[in-house]
């Protein structure tokens, strides 16, 4: 097929809309775990290695719509357990969800045991596999995160130039939106802890899904906006109050 013969189907450009949309409210839960492992890097890499998360995210989702009929075959029941079929799907799900939540749960603690991390002599060798480490923790969670960005593709569109340039254009906005939001994050630490919270919460959601029981993600997603609605209220009245508390002194 013709790369650019869709152009002309104006039917084509809606979908291609519809589904950048989509893959952009999809790439949420990405960029929040995203965010907070860049957090990790020293100030020098992080812009670099946060590119390099979302541009590996684009290569996955992008390789993946080239696979199509083995990304399809995923859907279909390996073997049963217990009369519950399993897909290679099924299982790239669970084992993503219990990763996210042993993840997102060492994160809340190490935030909030209240401990210091001193350096040691070894400081450059300790940043070197920490980013090392902290590239391969994106490179799983993308794989996970993108199975789902691209069934939900191939559900829209059989119109492989669409999907490849929907998941393109939903990266490169995400591109954009990852610095100010990990920034806003490190610097509201409550944030960052509701961020950690909501990450346990779709790494649940995952499990179930991968036991072929569906969540409506919508749902969660206003729960989620509703939180953060309230906490940013909340960040505002604790800035009031500390510029009142200096103006009184």
């Amino acid at each position: 097929m013709d790369f650019f013969s869709w152009m002309s189907n104006p039917e084509s450009w809606v979908t291609l809309v519809t589904l950048t949309m989509l893959e952009i409210v999809l790439g949420i839960d990405n960029i929040i775990f995203l965010t907070i492992l860049v957090a990790k890097v020293p100030k020098h890499l992080q812009n670099r290695t946060r590119l390099f998360g979302l541009g590996l995210a684009m290569g996955t989702r992008v390789l993946l719509l080239f696979s199509i009929a083995w990304v399809m075959r995923l859907t279909e029941p390996m073997f049963s357990l217990l009369g519950q079929g399993f897909s290679g799907r099924d299982l790239i799900l669970i084992g993503g969800g219990l990763f996210l939540i042993y993840k997102s749960c060492t994160e809340i603690w190490a935030e909030t045991d209240g401990t210091t991390h001193s350096h040691g002599p070894d400081v450059k060798d300790a940043v070197q596999k920490s980013v090392f480490a902290i590239v391969v923790q994106i490179a799983i969670i993308d794989i996970v995160f993108s199975l789902d960005s691209v069934i939900t593709a191939v559900g829209l569109s059989n119109e492989l130039p669409v999907m490849i340039l929907a998941v393109m254009a939903s990266v490169l906005v995400m591109m954009f939106m990852a610095k100010p939001i990990g920034e806003f994050v490190e610097r509201h630490s409550s944030i960052k802890i509701m961020a950690l919270a909501f990450l346990v919460l779709v790494g649940g959601v995952l499990i179930v899904e991968g036991f072929g029981v569906h969540v409506d993600k919508n749902c969660i997603y206003a729960a989620m906006g509703f939180a953060l609605l309230v906490e940013l209220l909340n960040i505002r009245a604790r800035g009031k109050a500390a510029r009142h508390v200096k103006k009184d002194h």
